[in-house]
């Protein structure tokens, strides 16, 4: 049996509207035409300090499409409070020798700090730190791989009004 799927969810789309306008009709207690009202969506900007992880492939600082979404996010978030200031942090796993992950580490966080500027963040004071490999092995001799990342920290407080 064949079934036209795009059918199904054009129908079922028009009895949720269908439905939602006699709902509102008999709320409303009108046997006019529904008012349609709109929903209370405009709300102050959350604008505590929040932090986000910015992840990379092994031996890259390239930024990925989910690494560029997640920073455009954040930065969306950001500018519409007071930005205080942002902590971008490099960090590397202990593949490698630790010079070439210092600069790994330090690389990261510059690209992360350029995406950042390029999304309208270029006036706020960003501090930039690589810390290579330090604390990427376990007392145990363990390496941790989900240190290919950058560490970002937005410090916000609410806009003053005027």
């Amino acid at each position: 049996m064949d079934v036209n799927l795009g059918a199904v969810r054009r129908a079922a789309a028009s009895a949720t509207v269908l439905a939602a306008i006699l709902a509102t009709a008999a709320l409303g207690g009108c046997a006019s035409a529904p008012k349609m009202h709109m929903p209370a969506m405009f709300a102050p900007p959350v604008c505590d300090d929040f932090s986000v992880s910015i992840y990379f492939e092994a031996e890259s600082a390239a930024l990925s499409p989910e690494a560029q979404a997640l920073i455009r996010s954040a930065a969306g978030h950001a500018r519409r409070c007071d930005v205080k200031g942002i902590d971008v942090v490099g960090l590397a796993d202990a593949q490698g020798a630790p010079d070439a992950n210092l600069k790994l580490s330090q690389d990261r966080a510059a690209a992360v700090t350029a995406a950042l500027a390029a999304r309208g963040l270029d006036h706020v004071p960003i501090s930039t730190t690589g810390v290579g490999d330090e604390g990427a092995q376990t007392a145990g001799g363990l390496v941790r791989p989900m240190r290919r990342r950058a560490n970002v920290t937005f410090h916000l407080a609410r806009r003053p009004r005027t």
